[in-house]
């Protein structure tokens, strides 16, 4: 059987644009965590609290975090290059998002410190984090819906 492919619709391209470059800001912020540490932290607003957090993650969430972050940066590149893969990759980085989330707010009870954030040197109640973690849930719900769409439109190979 010859394998047949549809022509690409004019909004892969611009989903995987959108996809690269909201994907490309977790790189970064992985990336600034990682080399830059407390003071990335501190001046991205998180709390003392929070930053401890995160400099006490397990390796294996650290892992579980690359996996997310890696994971959607690959999924979009895979995206743009109309390849199948893009669909597995995006629910793994879906997968490990969900996880860190179970992580941070029941397994290591890490919620009861991020709904706060460093404001002109006072610690201030914010829903924030809450937003922005919904935000970027449903990105990763739509970019891994979206490829497997495609993919089971055959606009992926």
């Amino acid at each position: 059987m010859i394998w047949m492919t549809t022509k690409t619709p004019w909004h892969l391209w611009a989903v995987g644009a959108v996809a690269v470059l909201w994907n490309s800001y977790g790189g970064y912020d992985y990336i600034m965590s990682m080399t830059g540490g407390a003071d990335y932290m501190a001046k991205a607003g998180m709390t003392p609290e929070q930053i401890a957090h995160y400099e006490a993650l397990p390796t294996w969430m650290t892992a579980v975090w690359a996996v997310g972050v890696w994971g959607a940066v690959l999924g979009s590149i895979l995206l743009l290059l109309r390849m199948k893969l893009a669909f597995p990759v995006f629910a793994a980085s879906f997968a490990a998002f969900l996880i860190s989330l179970i992580y941070t707010y029941g397994i290591s009870g890490a919620g009861e410190i991020m709904g706060f954030m460093m404001q002109d040197g006072a610690k201030v109640a914010t829903p924030m984090i809450y937003i922005m973690n919904g935000v970027i849930t449903a990105g990763c719900a739509f970019f891994t819906w979206y490829a497997w769409a495609m993919s089971n439109s055959r606009v992926l190979r």
